[in-house]
């Protein structure tokens, strides 16, 4: 027995979970008695101040350094906040640590309230509620004219964009036009809209103007030989004049407000399948390959001819500030061409990335030197080029057909308009070209686009036989519901 006894005895020495009696006092032990003792020396009369300080005690100084660096500042304007702590409180914070090995012990409903009464009467608060770590005290404040940098970096003021409120971008359009018979051609640019809110549209052998803000449908152009068709057309820049291609080589000149045909202008050798304005210069692109400048002002009117495309030209477009004209090709090459008044009449860029026909042309409006291009289906990229250097500054994969190209300066996006293999429009942000949303509803690809004079809207039309309006760049547009009210239809004639 006395074997077994012993060996119990040794088992009971080696427990490490057994509390040890006989060792030295905790850190924290020591430190609350002598703070204790302290305050009690201190306030006997029979002691001097200097006395009670221990020499067991840290030193409240560092030899050899100032005074007036160690102590707390004790005046407003510190950079460091120095928390008090009570005594008491570290007591608590033992008794809390300890008691969270022990197991929890059940106790009834009479008996809780009770023991949160004698925890308040003895400790001033209720112990199950309190805190291991409790700091006093408030933080001093900073003085006048201190700069935290931390607070400058991590607390500025919102900027406009992230403050912002959500945009709302309907997923079905305002409006839809119906435009019956109209030439399923990708190389035709069959639509135009005018500063005057006028919506010119080539419907086989007749132009037709819809006007956006009272819904009237007007008859402007009949062809007298019902074999040729119109082929292009497109606004001057205050919106008063049409300019029409025709099937017969032909380029007409309307005034709108008299609905009356003011000169025809010869000189192509084949359809007229793009127009473009540059003030009072009429830029002509036809299937032969040229493009014809001509000044409307004059009775002899055609100026000179850009010759470099080899194939039929079915994109042609001015630079916002009139110093450079794109023209692209179903040679699929796009080609810029300044704004000449001498005998050489050379492209100072001919830039052959893309690998399809070159229909889809459009200028940046806040940024006149970048231009955007959009191959056909063998290529299918969107390209943004700088016009000064001729370098391609971006290339995307629009996966479809690339028929139409306009930029949208209210919320600076570039939208598209596609053919196969997806008939949609698209909206990118610009210039990371992130798709920002797809509009789709044509069931056959989409042909032209067209943006509203205030920018808000822009109109596609399809070989579906439909024009859909899309609002979708409305200032100041904030998150609504889905309208309930069915989309306006209206048939062009």
């Amino acid at each position: 027995m006395s074997h077994f006894g012993f060996e119990n005895d040794v088992h009971n020495v080696l427990r490490l979970d057994m509390p040890i009696t006989n060792a030295p006092m905790a850190r924290w032990q020591r430190k609350a008695s002598t703070s204790s003792s302290t305050s009690t020396n201190s306030l006997s009369p029979n002691r001097s101040v200097n006395s009670s300080v221990s020499l067991s005690k840290t030193p409240s100084k560092t030899p050899g350094k100032n005074s007036k660096t160690q102590n707390t500042p004790s005046k407003a304007g510190g950079d460091r906040f120095i928390p008090t702590r009570n005594n008491k409180q570290l007591d608590v914070a033992s008794f809390l640590i300890s008691k969270e090995n022990e197991p929890v012990e059940e106790t009834t409903s009479s008996t809780a309230p009770n023991q949160k009464a004698w925890s308040v009467t003895l400790n001033g608060y209720d112990i199950e509620e309190a805190k291991i770590l409790h700091l006093g005290g408030k933080p001093l404040n900073a003085p006048e004219g201190y700069q935290n940098n931390l607070k400058v970096l991590y607390s500025q003021v919102p900027t406009p964009v992230s403050i912002k409120k959500s945009r709302y971008i309907s997923s079905v359009p305002e409006r839809i036009l119906d435009a019956p018979d109209i030439k399923n051609d990708f190389y035709l640019n069959l639509m135009d809209w005018g500063r005057q809110n006028l919506l010119a549209v080539g419907l086989t052998s007749h132009v037709y103007l819809w006007d956006a803000g009272a819904g009237d449908i007007v008859l402007l152009k009949k062809m007298e030989d019902d074999s040729e068709y119109i082929c292009s057309v497109s606004w001057s820049k205050d919106g008063n004049f049409l300019a029409i291609g025709t099937s017969d080589c032909k380029v007409e000149l309307w005034d709108v407000q008299y609905q009356k045909r003011l000169r025809s202008m010869d000189g192509h050798l084949a359809r007229v399948s793009c127009l473009c304005w540059n003030d009072h210069i009429l830029s002509s692109g036809s299937r032969s390959g040229l493009i014809h400048q001509h000044d409307v002002r004059l009775a002899d009117h055609h100026i000179f001819t850009f010759g470099g495309h080899t194939q039929e030209v079915c994109g042609l477009t001015w630079s916002p500030d009139g110093k450079y004209l794109a023209s692209g090709g179903n040679d699929n090459m796009v080609y810029i061409w300044p704004v000449t008044t001498g005998s050489e009449y050379q492209a100072i860029h001919a830039l052959n990335e893309h690998q399809g026909a070159v229909k889809a042309l459009a200028w940046c409006p806040w940024q006149p030197n970048i231009l955007a291009s959009g191959g056909g289906t063998s290529d299918r990229h969107i390209r943004i080029w700088n016009a000064n250097s001729g370098s391609c500054i971006s290339a995307l994969d629009a996966c479809s057909q690339v028929s139409s190209l306009v930029f949208a300066p209210n919320y600076k996006e570039l939208v598209s308009g596609h053919g196969f293999a997806h008939d949609k429009v698209i909206i990118w942000k610009y210039p990371s070209l992130s798709k920002v949303a797809e509009l789709e509803g044509h069931e056959d690809r989409v042909l032209n686009l067209a943006l509203s004079p205030d920018g808000s809207t822009v109109a596609s039309v399809a070989a579906d036989e439909t024009i859909r309006l899309w609002k979708s760049f409305e200032k100041d547009a904030v998150k609504k519901p889905k309208p309930t009210s069915s989309i306006i239809q209206q048939h062009i004639r």
